[in-house]
């Protein structure tokens, strides 16, 4: 009986080979140097400097990786000002637009940390769009708030 519980301990479920000597762990990523932070390390970033900046009752908020994007349609009410806050941690940028146009201007979001702001009227139903520019790698935090 001893030796089928010592046996049952040393065994994994997982279905990896302990003979195997590669690391399969999902802490383990080959394309991470030990000098680049997590995703949460820069999603946690990129929060705080959100929240340094908001600028009155929130609407919507969230973040995503920039492979990602952010595209959403915020219920926006006629006639009322909004301010939009982006910013992208980690590295290469992302371009910001609107649909319609007139909602807001274009931008380029640099993933340098540095928040993106924009002015919103909710005329009509808006789109907003981030699209990460190819082979930019990190975070995109945003925030609506109401004016």
């Amino acid at each position: 009986m001893s030796a089928f519980l010592l046996t049952s301990c040393t065994t994994s479920d997982s279905g990896e080979d302990p003979a195997d000597p590669r690391p399969t762990s999902p802490s383990s990523n080959p394309t991470r140097t030990a000098n680049e932070p997590s995703e949460k390390d820069l999603t946690e970033r990129a929060q705080a400097a959100i929240a340094a900046v908001q600028s009155g009752s929130l609407v919507e908020a969230g973040v995503e990786r920039v492979s990602d994007g952010i595209h959403t349609e915020p219920g926006l009410s006629k006639d009322k000002a909004y301010r939009l806050n982006l910013v992208c941690v980690g590295s290469g940028s992302a371009r910001l637009e609107f649909v319609p146009a007139k909602a807001g201007t274009e931008a380029s979001v640099p993933c340098d940390e540095s928040v993106v702001q924009q002015r919103i009227t909710g005329d009509k139903p808006v789109r907003i769009n981030v699209d990460g520019a190819k082979g930019s790698t990190g975070v995109i935090a945003w925030q609506i708030d109401a004016l």
